[in-house]
């Protein structure tokens, strides 16, 4: 008998769910953007293939710059130009400033702390103040400063010794490593690697890398929600896993941090000059987060900040060997701009006009967050004359408004040139250029990634020459993009030999 009622109410609740797909697939289509037929039930999920920046973009050159799709129960509506990113992000912000969570990124409650992923209510607003006034302030990075030059100057030492030595080295793996000391540094005034080469170093990467791309790809579960138990492409069970070892380690540092506090608090105790200190030292202040929310925080910052600032160091080096006549003007500024023998600092980053060119247009074709971070629809808005209903997912496809030939002239070709003179930038208020977001949920981090893209890009030009590995040849660099997640990266991974012309 009971299972005989379980099978009852199995077909019946998979019944309902089937005519409901159906019901919201014609629902108010008249009114919809436009977008390809769905298909019964899994509506347009195939049409997502294997790099879905590609596809959409491919997509929206049929469909126009705002487009539907159906993912299964979710309507999806996908924004393509400056114009329409403009009203979504800035315009109509009250109306767009929600999250659909992944299913993947449920653990621990993490959507419920996380500053990626909460709606803008005041638990938000307050660590976004946090992220403004004690994590990513010019104060607190001008503090930090001493030990980021620090360890890139160990990410310079390691790479001498490979030069001297005639190895090949894959770039992308030997920044990660100062990178995260870099960050860890920052925020807690240690290393949480000793070298790019130990077991510690390739288990971070592994979570960090392995988080963004579960917390981005494509997930049936949540295409169909009733599949949650179930897990079927264990996005979930992989994500608890790197949680789990991350929320470790970070919970110990700040169980460690205020127990150090605690102890030393009759005799004083020495000031740590970082983020962690900063935020534990604001009892009672306007942005005071509990221990829960830091460790959340924490965990976001990681894992979004370092994956996106390895990705762009290596689209960067990438194009710029792949376009050797960009790559020695990049030095020739470097050279009368600093000197030969002078030390590169942060400072230094102003004085780089063409270097921050090519930053800006790195980001421009290989946007490290192709379509940010989806954002859901409060209510029904109009857009360009079109609904876009209530719980819609929003995606504002970055890669096709970089690669548009209506907005960039000769868009797949890399041409620093088009920013020099040129007031365009990337911090919100030019849409043509929006890698971090724009509104009052763009990227907080954007003060330390500039810092730190800049330096490393600039350190990597001005102590070293390079050539390719392999055998290589500048025009037989891949440059395909692998869709992971979040992020977009290079396919097949950047190898290079520097050498060393600062002894």
């Amino acid at each position: 008998m009971d299972l005989l009622l379980i099978v009852l109410v199995s077909a019946s609740t998979l019944t309902f769910f089937i005519f409901r797909c159906l019901y919201n697939q014609t629902k108010s289509s008249s009114n919809l953007p436009p977008g390809p037929r769905p298909l019964p039930i899994i509506g347009n999920i195939l049409e997502l293939g294997r790099n879905p920046p590609i596809a959409l973009s491919k997509l929206s050159k049929i469909y126009g710059p705002i487009m539907t799709l159906k993912l299964g129960s979710i309507t999806t509506i996908v924004i393509s130009s400056p114009q329409l990113a403009k009203q979504v992000l800035q315009e109509n912000s009250q109306a767009f400033s929600s999250r659909i969570t992944p299913h993947a990124v449920q653990i621990y409650d993490h959507h419920k702390f996380a500053i990626t992923w909460l709606p803008p209510t005041a638990q938000w607003r307050n660590q976004r103040r946090a992220c403004a006034t004690k994590i990513f302030s010019p104060k607190m990075l001008d503090s930090t400063k001493v030990v980021r030059q620090q360890k890139l100057q160990e990410l310079l030492d390691y790479v001498k010794d490979k030069s001297l030595k005639c190895e090949v080295l894959s770039l992308g793996e030997a920044v990660f490593t100062p990178v995260l000391n870099s960050f860890s540094n920052t925020f807690f005034s240690l290393d949480l690697s000793h070298s790019a080469s130990d077991e510690k170093s390739q288990e971070f990467k592994n979570i960090i890398t392995g988080a963004m791309e579960d917390a981005g790809r494509p997930n049936v579960v949540d295409f169909f929600p009733i599949l949650g138990p179930l897990d079927p492409q264990g996005f979930h069970a992989r994500m608890s896993i790197s949680f789990i070892k991350l929320r470790k380690i970070i919970d110990a540092i700040i169980e460690e941090r205020m127990c150090s506090r605690v102890s030393k608090t009759d005799s004083g105790f020495e000031v740590a000059n970082d983020v962690l200190d900063s935020l534990l030292s604001n009892v009672g202040g306007s942005s005071q987060l509990s221990r829960e929310e830091m460790l959340h925080l924490f965990m976001d910052l990681f894992i979004a900040g370092i994956d996106t600032t390895v990705v762009t160091v290596e689209w960067a080096m990438s194009e710029l060997l792949r376009n050797p006549d960009k790559l020695e003007k990049t030095k020739d500024e470097l050279r009368q701009a600093i000197g030969e023998d002078a030390t590169l600092v942060e400072s230094h980053i102003l004085k780089l006009p063409y270097l921050q060119a090519v930053v800006k247009e790195t980001l421009r074709l290989h946007p490290p967050a192709p379509f940010l971070v989806p954002r859901k629809c409060d209510e029904d808005v109009s857009i360009s004359g079109f609904l876009v209903p209530k719980d819609a997912q929003i995606l504002v496809n970055l890669w096709a408004m970089g690669r548009d030939p209506i907005i960039w002239e000769n868009p797949n070709m890399f041409v620093p040139e088009r920013f020099l003179d040129c007031k365009i930038d990337f911090k919100g208020h030019n849409f043509e250029l929006i890698p971090f977001g724009a509104g009052k949920r763009m990227c907080p981090g954007l003060p330390l990634a500039y810092r730190s893209v800049h330096l490393l890009l600039a350190s990597f030009l001005h102590y070293f020459d390079w050539k390719l590995a392999d055998g290589l040849t500048p025009e037989h660099i891949n440059m395909e993009e692998r869709f992971a997640g979040l992020s977009l990266k290079k396919a097949q991974a950047l190898r290079v030999q520097a050498i060393s012309i600062k002894q």
